[in-house]
């Protein structure tokens, strides 16, 4: 059976809320806090995620770093002509991380990561206005990601490694706008699928051109989901040779896009530091969104995406305020990846601007305490999705949404 790109619609309960496309920024509490910049920064073993070339420079023979976030997203929609209106009633999201380094000699370094980068839920009410797209999403994925940092000289280091992924995914939506049983009760399709791996890879670089100026890049490759024989359940469906929708199961395929990142901090005033970090999304890759059954009764479902590619300008600051407390601050500038004329309400978010701020406390000499907060404002948009195909006859969805986010976040960091 034909791989098709479906599993998108899965990321999309995560992506809603607080990043471009499907992706989540949340991948530490001390780099969050500084508007999400890391990939030049040298201060906890988050640098797995963000650049692991630089684990080698880290002073600390064991770096252990864990947290998590809880997301408070409100999404907002209505139709000013038709007068309909909804909002999303979304569980609080709790994307987490872990990570881990070692150093072994001088030169080389060696580091895991544990972290959730989708991992949230959307929920509209059942039978909205856009329940023919989407009524709710759930998707629960885990990257795990092993690195090795090496030091060429005390100016320059690479770093890298593979990237294993393994994730779930529930999605809801009505088979159409108007099709019900004979109680009236819409009719509607579940897909379920679990054990979706699959493998990529991330590498980078860091420069010390001079003592309080460092220079960053990481790559991190494009990585393929892949689910074959996920359950396809249907509810709800009259009792006609017209409608034959069966449960039966669906292959399907997606791809998470490459991205770059590259950028610099400088210290300065002895106390502060300054980051700037830039990103790139590929999100070209991203062209369609569709479903093809097992079962060739089955009308398959063809929804084109045709996402453009994507930059994220973050900008951060640090300053050492005692011995005992570290304060942060930052903002950073998310393009959205949508096109006009393919805005589907599972990813309502437009250009959004976001504002960070938080704190490290010094337990000590081996234990902080990490916090970080974000605010993440959408412009609002009035748009449409223009490729709905009902009967063979096009169907745009359109209205105004409204979204943001509160995502407070804690972790602990302990060093040897």
């Amino acid at each position: 059976m034909k791989k098709v790109l479906i599993l998108a619609v899965f990321a999309l309960a995560s992506a809603v809320t607080y990043a471009g496309g499907y992706r989540v920024s949340l991948q530490g509490n001390k780099s969050l806090a500084m508007g999400h910049t890391g990939v030049a920064v040298v201060n906890s073993s988050e640098l797995v995620f963000f650049n692991p070339a630089g684990l080698v420079y880290l002073d600390d023979k064991f770096n252990i770093s864990v947290g998590a976030s809880a997301v408070f997203s409100n999404i907002a929609y209505q139709d000013t002509q038709s007068g309909a209106n909804a909002q999303s009633d979304s569980p609080v999201g709790t994307p987490l991380y872990l990570y881990a380094s070692y150093k072994a000699t001088d030169w080389l370094a060696f580091g895991l990561g544990v972290y959730t980068p989708y991992g949230s839920e959307v929920r509209y009410e059942d039978d909205w206005e856009g329940s023919h797209l989407v009524n709710y999403i759930d998707l629960k994925a885990i990257y795990i990601q092993p690195t090795v940092s090496f030091k060429v000289n005390d100016k320059l280091s690479f770093g890298g490694g593979p990237i294993y992924v393994t994730g779930s995914v529930e999605f809801n939506r009505n088979l159409n706008r108007t099709l019900t049983d004979l109680e009236g009760n819409r009719s509607e399709v579940t897909v379920d699928a679990s054990g979706v791996n699959s493998w990529g890879w991330v590498a980078s670089a860091m420069f010390n051109p001079t003592d309080n100026l460092r220079i960053g890049a990481t790559y991190r490759s494009e990585i393929t989901l892949e689910a074959e024989e996920g359950d396809a359940t249907f509810e709800n469906i009259p009792n006609s040779p017209l409608t034959p929708f069966n449960n039966t199961t669906f292959d399907a395929a997606m791809p998470l896009p490459a991205e770059m990142t590259v950028g610099m901090s400088y210290d300065f005033c002895e106390k502060w530091t300054f980051a700037f970090d830039f990103n790139r999304t590929f999100w070209g890759v991203y062209e369609s969104l569709d479903i093809d059954f097992a079962d060739p009764a089955i009308p398959d479902s063809f929804n084109k995406r045709n996402y453009k590619n994507a930059s994220v300008y973050r900008f951060g600051m640090q300053y050492d305020a005692t011995k005992m407390f570290t304060l942060r601050a930052g903002y950073y500038f998310d393009e959205s990846p949508v096109q006009d004329g393919y805005f589907a309400p599972e990813t309502p978010r437009n250009d959004s601007n976001n504002f960070t701020a938080g704190l490290t406390v010094n337990l000590g000499e081996r234990l902080q305490i990490d916090a970080s907060f974000l605010y993440s404002h959408f412009k609002e948009v009035n748009a449409s999705y223009n490729y709905y195909l009902e009967s063979g006859v096009a169907a745009p969805f359109r209205g105004t949404y409204k979204t943001n986010a509160f995502v407070p976040g804690l972790g602990l960091t302990y060093k040897l």
